[in-house]
């Protein structure tokens, strides 16, 4: 049933503070696989910027409780809540959560086990770290925004892919996950939980690791568009098709640029043989895009998908969602109506559940302050004092 609490991480209770991006998308990442996450709204607080809060797919899966963080009441009630909880997620500047009374000392005094994430851009500590900042900050500090672009363009960001959610909150999933082990194993400190510092210019500099080892070995110039890996070459880039689509060549195996040459019928075309002097780059480049203008993407998909070319035509969202690879798969679920990608990844043992809809904030208040032993004239009281809504 939709909804329903299964996956590996069924049986873990993690509280969320509610916020934007990365700290909701590791939220995300954790229902999806099982664990319970209570996200606490800001009493009050509207749905944000979104007009319809139940198809924002990051907030998926959530139950909601919104408590007045400015009252003693609220933040006796957030405590009791993390006190039964397992792990925690928060996003704000470093020392909100201290100032709100629910910092790392406290939290963990009243519940030693628990894993206490945070989230930000530039990290708990350094020059930086009190300051606002975005995606294409982090990224850009991280050192990775300067080689994302074609030779002689700026920089271009990748939407907020690697700042806020691949060096971000994947890579506080990841740490809530390998602390969560560390105390379901015993770990040391008497089992004692332990906070996490994400920040997301650690987790962009994570993930130019192989780029960083290219440099080291002089495999990589700093040039934007002159590489491998960043459409510098002429067989791993997109083109353009004949009715104004795109496809994405990637033959770098020498197996793979031989086929690509043989269905492109350049197998005796000898410019070709120099595939690795980046000199040639440029006017094979030209070559290859003067062919793929040549023909329609569809009937480049039946000419080169399904074959070792390294090729997949260039899909919207829409389109993606649609392409009978993904639909062989399920890589795309409707949720209330709404289209989303499915959970991933996917497990040999443990089935996860097609996720619940996002919920209006404060939509499940009565229901987890129940759990928490509280009693419904306590709930009402709450409810008429604006510390619960």
């Amino acid at each position: 049933m939709p909804g329903e609490r299964a996956g590996p991480l069924a049986g873990l209770r993690i509280v969320e503070f509610a916020g934007i991006g990365p700290g909701p998308f590791c939220g995300m990442m954790l229902a999806d696989h099982g664990a319970e996450v209570i996200r606490v709204d800001r009493a009050g607080a509207r749905s944000g910027l979104q007009p319809d809060p139940t198809k924002d797919v990051l907030a998926r899966g959530r139950k909601s409780i919104a408590l007045d963080l400015k009252s003693k009441e609220g933040i006796a009630l957030a405590r009791k809540l993390c006190a039964s909880a397992d792990g925690l997620i928060e996003g704000f500047r470093p020392g909100v959560m201290e100032r709100l009374g629910l910092g790392p000392d406290v939290l963990l005094a009243d519940n030693p086990r628990l894993v206490y994430g945070r989230m930000t851009g530039w990290g708990q500590t350094g020059p930086y770290a009190p300051h606002a900042g975005h995606d294409i900050n982090y990224i850009a500090l991280g050192g990775a925004l300067a080689h994302f672009g074609r030779a002689g363009d700026k920089p271009t960001p990748p939407i907020n892919m690697v700042g806020d959610f691949g060096g971000g909150g994947m890579m506080l999933a990841f740490g809530m996950v390998s602390a969560l082990l560390h105390v379901a194993h015993g770990g040391s400190n008497e089992r004692r939980g332990q906070v996490i510092d994400a920040a997301m210019t650690d987790g962009t500099a994570v993930l130019m690791g192989m780029i960083q080892g290219f440099a080291n070995q002089g495999m990589w110039r700093e040039d934007r568009g002159a590489n491998l890996l960043d459409t510098g070459a002429h067989f791993y880039d997109t083109y353009e098709t004949a009715d104004g689509k795109f496809v994405s060549i990637g033959s770098i195996e020498p197996q793979f640029y031989a086929e690509l040459r043989a269905r492109l019928g350049l197998a005796e075309d000898s410019e070709f043989d120099a595939q690795m002097n980046p000199a040639q780059w440029p006017v094979l480049k030209e070559k290859l895009a003067a062919i793929f203008k040549g023909k329609t993407r569809a009937e480049w998909d039946d000419l080169l998908e399904h074959t070792d070319v390294c090729y997949a035509p260039v899909l919207t969202m829409s389109e993606a969602r649609e392409h009978p690879h993904n639909a062989a798969r399920g890589t795309f679920v409707e949720i209330a109506g709404s289209p989303q990608p499915a959970p991933a990844p996917r497990y040999s043992g443990t089935a996860t559940a097609t996720p619940q809809a996002a919920v209006a904030p404060g939509a499940d208040s009565d229901a987890i302050l129940d759990g928490l032993g509280i009693d419904a004239d306590q709930i009402a009281a709450l409810r008429r004092s604006g510390t619960v809504s």
